[in-house]
């Protein structure tokens, strides 16, 4: 019997929050949600953007350390958490004001000898061989140019043409967290979400590694482009052009596998399978496959799987802008016959299925935890839902490499197909709803939607409920799908679809027919949700994640009602431990983990024997024992 993959634990943030708790999600629903629940997330964010603060007696204070009255305390964070959270006005100095330093090539023409001083150590190497260079002392030189041509770089700052960006919550530093030292921030993101999810799960990692044979653990983590910040691949690649010197961490810590190594080697400690692939949008769907085939097979019974994505940076800010897909200031006036945009205008810069104009940037970390269904069972697990299937398809012949295709026809209709299989054609029509890739773009509404009525019509779905969370939260690159699925995590829990705040009008030419495209949060309870993922290149990719109650269901099924019942009982002491885990969490009090330099072994520790290695440290043995499906040949 193949192994069914349950969720259970999730962690991460986004620009709407921190994931564990459904606190991001909550974020997105919070009018329709009861007053002590917004409340609850309000609170909770403020004190996650450093806006308040615990007091030793139990009580709050602001931040220049006054105590803030209990009944006051949701009025006087309230308004703050709204506009610092989600889709904002980009809020980096250099997206603003103080604009972005650049360089601009320029050709001097030089009338007559220019004559200036420097240090030694800046002068270029090799001289050019016209100066003529003269010392002042042992570090000072005078050098002279003759009149004519002279090519340098002027310094200047360019003002942004892209302001609206899905940043993390204003005033929350993962890197803050632990001894991150020189850290590109998608690292520190996904430090903090792996712990943020090992936090929520409630379970002991430790105990839980210690039953396992140390191969049956495994990390896929990555995202879309690497770490191209400043510590990152950014800071290598101009290190030139800059004058600046690379560093020796520069390059390792830009790979965009590095997520998955960061969390074997300080968070997890794993020396199971391990890796990353990327799939530009849809990376995180092609990390979740690799987790679900692992446990399907057996081949794995615990998987981490997750994406990190920080691209936020300038140059890939333009990167995009220059291929015309980011909604930029202009274009946003354009749209509004605005002539000035203001903090609101902003807010509503992504439109998915509206009259739109491009995707608008967002930063995201999102990690869930994969356990196959018995050791769920045997360990009192929480479950947050199940994960049966992601579908991965390319677009075949493409006119252009980033235009869309055919391929995401393929993964939705048989992630459809296998809910179809598993809950029946009534629950599919009645009781699912999608996740869209929903990117804003004008050819993604066209696109996109067409793909979602098509299938819809072909089975039968009248009315397909669809979320399109960028409208919150923005385009978080290879983590975007990470970002939908624990969304819907979230809407299991409490009942509710995110509605598309900025679907004023659905476009004209949007196939809305079998569609339901709606503006407020659904009330609705479903039993299945498809994360949908379109990505430059034709990498698209569906996933099918099942309900917490369709999935015990399940086990009862695959295990009998007495095995259930018996989780259940075990899985109180860890609802308990999620539970103050999260109590913690919405105090500002985060439990990263970050072990640099703890138990580091590099091979004579060993004991190598021909069917086993025994690691120090691990309770139990890696077996060498492998399944041969090629039959033997006979000893000569």
């Amino acid at each position: 019997m193949s192994q069914l993959p349950v969720i259970v634990g999730m962690g991460g943030v986004n620009a709407a929050g921190r994931t564990s708790g459904h606190q991001a999600f909550r974020r997105t629903v919070l009018d329709a949600l009861p007053v002590e629940e917004q409340e609850r997330t309000l609170i909770g964010l403020a004190a996650m953007m450093q806006l308040i603060s615990r007091q030793p007696d139990g009580g709050w204070q602001d931040i220049h350390g006054e105590s803030i009255a209990a009944g006051e305390l949701v009025s006087q964070v309230r308004q703050r958490v709204l506009d610092h959270t989600l889709i904002r006005r980009n809020e980096d100095a250099a997206f603003n004001a103080d604009g972005i330093p650049a360089n601009r090539p320029t050709q001097m023409h030089l009338e007559r000898p220019l004559t200036f001083q420097v240090r030694r150590r800046q002068l270029p190497d090799p001289l050019p061989e016209t100066w003529q260079v003269r010392d002042i002392d042992g570090r000072q030189v005078e050098v002279s140019v003759p009149a004519g041509v002279l090519d340098v770089l002027l310094p200047e700052r360019r003002q942004a043409q892209v302001r609206a960006a899905g940043r993390l919550p204003y005033g929350f530093e993962p890197g803050r967290l632990y001894r991150s030292v020189h850290h590109p921030r998608g690292l520190s993101m996904a430090v903090f979400g792996a712990s943020d999810c090992l936090g929520q799960s409630g379970l002991d990692w430790q105990a839980l590694h210690d039953r396992l044979d140390p191969d049956q653990v495994a990390v896929y983590a990555g995202n879309s482009i690497g770490q191209l910040d400043e510590p990152g691949w950014g800071g290598l690649l101009k290190s030139f052009v800059s004058g600046n010197r690379a560093t020796s961490k520069q390059m390792p810590l830009g790979y965009g596998q590095m997520p998955a190594d960061f969390l074997n080697a300080y968070v997890l400690g794993s020396v199971g399978a391990t890796g990353a692939i990327q799939g530009a949008c849809a990376s995180f769907l092609y990390n979740l496959r690799l987790g679900i085939e692992d446990i399907r097979s057996g081949a794995r019974r615990v998987v981490m799987v997750g994406t990190s994505d920080a691209p936020i940076t300038p140059e890939i800010v333009e990167g995009f802008r220059s291929m015309g897909a980011l909604a930029d200031d202009d274009s946003l006036k354009a749209l509004d016959a605005l002539s000035l945009l203001t903090d609101s205008d902003y807010q509503r810069a992504c439109r998915p299925f509206a009259r739109n104009c491009g995707f608008t940037i967002a930063e995201a970390s999102q990690f869930v935890l994969l356990m196959d269904d018995r050791l769920a069972l045997e360990t009192g697990a929480q479950i947050l839902g199940s994960a049966p299937g992601v579908f991965v398809n390319a677009d075949g012949w493409k006119r252009s490499i980033s235009a869309p295709g055919i391929g995401n026809y393929i993964t939705l209709g048989k992630a459809v197909s296998l809910a179809r299989e598993i809950l029946g054609e009534r629950a599919v029509r009645e009781r699912s709803f999608v996740h869209a890739h929903a990117t804003s773009t004008p050819k993604n509404r066209t696109t996109e939607s067409h793909v979602l009525d098509a299938v819809a019509r072909a089975n039968g779905i009248e009315e397909w409920p669809v979320a399109g969370l960028k409208a919150f939260v923005g385009h978080s690159q290879g983590s975007a799908a990470g970002d939908q699925l624990t969304s819907a995590l979230g809407s299991f829990a409490h009942g509710l679809v995110p509605g598309i705040p900025t679907l004023e009008a659905i476009a004209d030419d949007v196939h809305a027919e079998r569609l339901r495209l709606f503006r407020e949060p659904l009330a609705f309870q479903a039993d299945a949700a498809f994360i949908n993922a379109k990505g430059f290149g034709g990498n698209n990719a569906t996933g099918l994640v099942l309900s917490p109650a369709v999935t015990e269901r399940l086990l009862a099924q695959r295990h009998g009602q007495a095995a259930v019942d018996a989780w259940k009982q075990r899985r109180e002491a860890v609802l308990a431990a999620s539970a103050a885990y999260d109590r913690r969490a919405d105090t500002g009090e985060f439990s990263v983990i970050y072990r640099f330099g703890e138990g580091v072994l590099e091979g004579p520790e060993l004991t190598v024997e021909a069917d086993g290695i025994r690691i120090p440290g691990y309770a139990r043995p890696v077996s060498l024992t492998v399944d041969n499906p090629y039959g033997r040949l006979d000893d000569e």
